[in-house]
């Protein structure tokens, strides 16, 4: 074979390659689709005191892995410690209060039971002197004598019911119950609560980190002082051309190749796929639509996000942000997931060098 014969060959076979490689990819990209625009995501909480003060004590430092429950920071619990004196004295006074109730009540009730008896007499007195009065054996100044008796009698005993009530009203349900008691057993768990608050504690198992905290830093409430990240909160968001994830379905899964880590592949599990991107979003302001202009004549294709999540924990080199390659394949196909093993595992070696 000559030279010329030699380098036609070559050339034939780059050709033929070149076109198998170009339908591959063209298919590849609907059957198996390739991002390298992956995130580790995360939830970023924003640790803020619920009561104000100085900050007496800073227990973590940067980027430290705390427990649930860790505490993070004090504030000065003194004036709360106060507070709580000062809510426990009302809440004693408030049961004297309730005691000097149920005195009343007490009393209330026998003069309820002095005022009955006091109606009972008059009005039978009344019904008495009204039988003589109809056989004309008292006159009548005695009769109304003894109705007006009767009627102051029952207007007493009316009022001495009407007090009782007031009273009872008071005191609730039962002892415990009265409103200044309630009252104050509200103030109490209050201050309780406030005082709680001064020790400010990690929400969950994970990492403070951006610590810029001192002790002597004035705390006010629900301003943030800390950065707290989750540790089991972190997932990998991809985002793929929306004509390649077109025919994505819960069937499918997927191989993640974190740059931190090459030549290391990952399983993951389809969670979600958003759905809407922030350039469709119009807001109802009252100003006119604008209008997207692009004078390329093949514009850039349009992403969306595919959110994937693993039953394992993400390895601790990672953080969030960090990037990382991913590769979608439907898992009842083993040619489909052998190519999209390929490619990821590609990728990952590729990472050794770039």
């Amino acid at each position: 074979m000559t030279a010329d014969q030699k380098f036609k060959h070559w050339m034939r076979t780059l050709i033929v390659l070149f076109i198998v490689l170009f339908l591959y990819i063209i298919v590849a990209d609907r059957y198996v689709p390739l991002t390298t625009e992956a995130r580790v995501q995360g939830y970023v909480v924003q640790i803020a005191p619920e009561v104000s003060g100085k900050v007496t004590s800073v227990t973590v430092t940067n980027n430290q892995m705390v427990m649930k429950g860790e505490a993070l920071f004090t504030i000065d619990p003194r004036k709360y410690e106060i507070a709580l004196e000062r809510a426990q004295l009302s809440l004693q006074s408030a049961y004297e209060k309730e005691a000097s109730l149920y005195s009343q009540r007490d009393a209330a009730l026998a003069n309820i039971a002095r005022a009955s008896a006091t109606f009972n007499n008059a009005h039978h007195e009344y019904l008495r002197l009204q039988t003589l009065s109809k056989k004309n054996i008292i006159s009548q100044s005695s009769l109304d004598s003894a109705f007006a008796q009767d009627q102051v009698t029952r207007a007493v005993l009316k009022a001495e019911q009407q007090a009782l009530k007031v009273i009872e009203t008071q005191l609730g349900n039962g002892k415990g119950q009265s409103t200044p008691v309630r009252l104050a057993l509200n103030e109490v768990a209050k201050a309780q609560l406030d005082l709680a608050n001064t020790s400010i504690v990690a929400p969950s198992d994970g990492v403070v980190t951006n610590v810029q905290l001192e002790e002597g830093t004035t705390a006010n409430t629900n301003m943030p002082l800390l950065t707290f990240i989750p540790t089991g909160s972190m997932w990998v968001a991809a985002d793929f051309r929306e004509k390649s994830v077109a025919q994505v379905t819960e069937k499918y899964a997927a191989l993640i190749a974190f740059d931190a880590l090459p030549s290391q592949v990952y399983d993951f599990a389809l969670t979600s796929r958003d759905y809407g991107v922030a350039a469709a979003q119009q807001t109802p302001n009252g100003a006119l639509t604008k209008v997207e202009v692009n004078n390329r004549w093949v514009r850039d294709a349009q992403r969306t996000r595919v959110n994937l999540t693993s039953e394992q924990s993400l390895p601790t080199a990672l953080f969030i942000g960090s990037r990382a390659t991913v590769v979608l394949y439907p898992s009842n196909s083993i040619f489909w997931q052998t190519m999209a093993e390929a490619q990821v595992h590609l990728a990952s070696w590729l990472h050794y060098v770039y």
